[in-house]
């Protein structure tokens, strides 16, 4: 096989390969647990944010 093969296969690879995760990224059927994630910074009941609030109480 010719290096040059080996490389074009190789972009070829690629190129399905991203292709095949932006297909799957916009897909309408995972769009609600896209939105939900993109929520969860904002949600002020995760456990990470009330054991920061515990913490910062018992300090002062």
């Amino acid at each position: 096989m010719d290096y040059s093969l080996i490389l074009s296969a190789w972009t070829i690879v690629v190129l399905v390969l991203f292709v095949g995760i932006v297909l799957w990224a916009f897909s309408g059927k995972r769009r609600k647990q896209f939105e939900e994630a993109a929520r969860i910074p904002f949600d002020e009941d995760t456990p990470a944010s009330t054991e920061k609030n515990s913490k910062e109480n018992s300090h002062g």
